[in-house]
């Protein structure tokens, strides 16, 4: 019988641990981007898999499963590696510093009230009703945990990884330098990760389409991978699924 080393013991811990907001996340993912296709992307989807939204939201919960236990099992490694894994716990001044960067996160959100509303049409339209619960859950869960493991776990750890040892090897540790710009690159990428849903909630990509995604999202990278560097994962997780908290009481309180 092959035991496990212990170094991977706590990698998987910790991608067990991900499990149950892996399923919900995934699952209400689904469910909240099978209301915003266009018809003609569901008629592909529906050719392909039948009409069956309940499948196609399997489908996208055991596909964020997957995505969590690859790429957290492997993104832990790497933030181990880099020096970026901290202890998973939570300390009073941590926790402050988080709370009040999980506000101002949510007040950029909010920006898309109150400025790019009033500029494009299609964003106006969204803001016609409340969000679904779907859309809270989808939000606050996937974003909040999934997004945090795929793109400053992973992906700041990765291009941290890489960069210190093609351009620093000789150094013990990664350079504060190299962290800093990992966490811009990754926060670029993850603003561009969400052209694609942009793309069919909008139909378009216009020139104040394209600056709302990247502005939107690239502001609150930064923000989660500077709180991923300085106290540990859970304190990115915990800013990113409160911005929208925030943001979502307060489109409901205005709108």
């Amino acid at each position: 019988m092959t035991v496990l080393p212990y170094k991977y013991r706590k990698p998987l811990l910790f991608v067990l641990a991900l499990v149950p907001a892996a399923a919900v996340g995934g699952y209400f993912t689904g469910v909240y981007g099978w209301t915003e296709l266009t018809a003609d992307v569901k008629n592909q989807i529906i050719a392909q898999i039948g009409n069956n939204p309940s499948l196609f939201y399997l489908i996208a919960a055991v596909q964020t499963l997957i995505y969590a236990l690859v790429f957290g099992f492997s993104g832990y490694i790497l933030s181990v590696k880099t020096g970026l894994m901290k202890p998973v716990k939570f300390e009073k001044k941590p926790v402050m510093v988080t709370l009040g960067l999980t506000l101002f996160t949510g007040l950029v959100l909010c920006t898309d009230l109150f400025y790019f509303r009033n500029q494009i049409p299609q964003v106006a339209a969204m803001y016609q009703g409340k969000p679904s619960f779907a859309y809270w859950m989808a939000s606050v869960v996937y974003g909040g945990v999934i997004e945090e493991v795929l793109l400053r776990l992973f992906m700041m750890s990765l291009i941290a990884l890489a960069a210190w040892k093609l351009f620093f090897r000789s150094e013990a540790n990664p350079p504060a330098g190299v962290l800093i710009a990992a966490n811009i690159i990754a926060a670029l990428l993850f603003a561009a990760g969400h052209l694609p849903s942009t793309m069919q909630m909008f139909g378009e990509i216009t020139p104040m389409i394209l600056w709302r995604c990247f502005f939107l999202n690239g502001i609150g990278g930064l923000v989660f991978g500077h709180l991923y560097r300085r106290y540990g994962i859970q304190y990115s997780m915990m800013a990113h699924a409160g911005a929208h908290i925030v943001w979502k009481i307060i489109w409901i309180i205005l709108l």
